[in-house]
């Protein structure tokens, strides 16, 4: 018959989607407890709270990497952290949204990813000329993987909404 054929392929699991809303979700999850994070430390003395956190772990204060650091956190202004703090915010209210909306299947949330993730790829690829790196690579790859099946399966994907 061909009607069962039809329900038999609109039943068709898509665990690619599936892992691409969780790490939209993670993502966004994680990026709003960074958030918070960065209000806590917009409060604290970084130069303070970095010499006790080097003392407490028992590292040489003196390595050039963490003297390097200790100097650099003494230009950080509570105003910066807090710029950092919004900036992080709204990025994960972004992937909050666009992992929500992929649970939905609404079109509209399957080209905000398509547009978010394709929007980073000439970024991605900038920093992987300058600063080669496999995790680089693997956030281009990702980043790309997700435009190209988002962007051939979504009629599949989104079908019930059109």
């Amino acid at each position: 018959m061909p009607g069962d054929k039809n329900i038999v392929k609109g039943k068709r699991r898509a665990p690619t989607f599936y892992f691409i809303i969780a790490a939209k979700l993670l993502k966004g999850i994680v990026a709003l407890a960074l958030a918070v994070g960065f209000l806590k430390l917009a409060r604290q003395d970084l130069p303070t709270l970095f010499a006790q956190l080097v003392e407490g772990l028992k590292l040489d204060p003196e390595n050039r990497f963490l003297a390097e650091i200790s100097i650099r956190l003494k230009t950080v202004t509570a105003a910066s952290v807090r710029a950092a703090a919004l900036g992080t915010f709204l990025y994960s209210m972004l992937s909050l949204v666009e992992g929500v909306g992929l649970v939905f299947r609404v079109p509209w949330a399957g080209w905000l990813t398509i547009g978010e993730s394709a929007f980073f790829i000439p970024i991605e690829v900038h920093e992987l000329v300058i600063h080669p790196h496999w995790y680089l690579a693997g956030i281009l790859a990702f980043n790309v993987l997700i435009v190209l099946y988002l962007y051939l399966n979504r009629q599949r994907l989104f079908r019930h909404h059109h």
